[in-house]
C-alpha cells in the first residue's frame, strides 16, 4: 500500500475543503491509499510540511488549497534529488495550475484522478533559490494575486482580482528592465513581463496559448510601455488570445534568462501568485523536474 501525506489550507477558496475532507479521504482510501493529513497554520507552513513527507519517504505528497499552497509545496518538494509524486486538489480562487492540467474543482473528481495513479512528467521554473509550477512575472498589475487580502479572495472570488485590478488601472507605470537570453539582449521600459509555464495565467486560459508544461521551455510575454487607453486595448485582445502578434508585445520561448532592473525603485517578482523578492535575477526551466497526477483523457 503507497502512503500520501494530504497537505491542506482549511481556509482556501470558500473554505469549504474542510468539509468534504471525509468524502475525499474515502475515496483514496478506497484505491488503497494510506492517506494522513496535516492542515496549514500559517506561511511556508506547507513547504515545512512537504519537506517532511519527503523525509519520512512518502510515495505521494497532495497539496489540497490554492495556487499559494501549491507554490509551497513546490518548494518544498523541489529541492530533493528524489521527489514524491504530486497530487493536486483544486480549492482556491483561480487554481491556474490544475486548470491546465484539467484537474476539477470537483473535489471528489479530483481525488479519484489520484487514486487511479496516471502521472505524468512536467516542467518546473526556478528564480534565483526559488521554485515556481505555473507563472512569473514582475510589473504593478502582477501585484495583484499576493495584495488581495485573503478574506476578500474568501468573499468575492476571482471578482476581488478584478476589483483590484481596475483600482490599479490609472496607477500604471513602466518599470526599465534588461532582459538577457542566449540570443538576445533587451532593454526597455515595460508595463509588466510574463514568464509562463503554463498556459493558465490568472484564470484566463489565452494569455500564453503557446506554454506547454512538457516543452522544456518558458514562455515569455512582455508588454512594451504604453498609455493608459493601449493598455486596456491590449486586455481586451488578451482575453481573446489576440494580444501576441500587436506590436506593443514582445513574445519568444526560451529555456532561461536573466533579468534587471536599471531604474531607482525596487522591481517585486511575483511567483505563482506569491511574492518571490525582487530583481535581479536569473529564470531557468528545470525540464520534466515533477511526477504531477493528471487526468489521462484530457492529455
Amino acid at each position: 500500500m503507497k502512503r500520501a501525506r494530504f497537505i491542506y489550507n482549511p481556509s482556501a477558496g470558500r473554505e469549504d475543503l474542510k468539509k468534504q475532507l471525509a468524502d475525499i479521504l474515502d475515496i483514496l482510501d478506497s484505491y488503497e491509499l494510506e492517506t494522513s493529513c496535516y492542515a496549514t497554520k500559517g506561511e511556508f507552513d506547507a513547504t515545512k510540511a512537504a519537506r517532511d513527507a519527503v523525509e519520512r519517504n512518502f510515495d505521494i505528497v497532495i497539496a489540497a488549497g490554492g495556487d499559494g499552497t501549491l507554490y509551497e509545496v513546490i518548494n518544498g518538494l523541489s529541492t530533493y534529488e528524489k521527489r514524491p509524486k504530486l497530487g493536486i486538489i483544486p480549492a482556491g480562487t483561480t487554481n491556474d495550475f490544475a486548470r491546465a492540467l484539467g484537474i476539477p474543482k470537483d473535489y471528489k473528481k479530483a481525488a479519484t484522478i489520484i487514486g487511479e495513479q496516471f502521472s505524468i512528467p512536467i516542467d518546473i521554473g526556478k528564480y534565483n533559490d526559488k521554485y515556481f509550477i505555473n507563472i512569473a512575472g514582475g510589473g504593478t498589475l502582477t501585484e495583484l494575486t499576493y495584495e488581495v487580502p485573503s478574506k476578500l479572495k474568501t468573499i468575492l472570488g476571482q471578482l476581488a482580482y478584478y476589483v483590484r485590478g481596475i483600482e490599479k488601472l490609472p496607477f500604471l507605470k513602466p518599470i526599465p528592465i534588461t532582459i538577457e537570453t542566449e540570443d538576445m539582449v533587451y532593454r526597455e521600459e515595460v508595463m509588466l513581463f510574463l514568464i509562463a509555464n503554463s498556459n493558465s495565467v490568472g484564470g484566463f486560459e489565452k494569455l500564453a496559448p503557446y506554454a506547454d508544461l512538457r516543452d522544456g521551455l518558458f514562455d515569455v510575454i512582455v508588454i512594451k510601455k504604453t498609455n493608459l487607453p493601449d493598455f486596456v486595448r491590449l486586455a481586451s485582445l488578451a482575453l481573446k488570445g489576440e494580444h501576441l502578434n500587436d506590436p506593443k508585445v514582445l513574445h519568444f520561448k526560451t529555456r532561461s534568462l536573466q533579468v534587471y532592473s536599471y531604474g531607482p525603485d525596487p522591481v517585486l517578482v511575483n511567483l505563482d501568485g506569491e511574492l518571490g523578492g525582487q530583481l535581479p535575477g536569473k529564470y531557468e526551466i528545470l525540464p520534466k523536474h515533477l511526477e504531477v497526477f493528471a487526468d489521462e483523457k484530457l492529455l
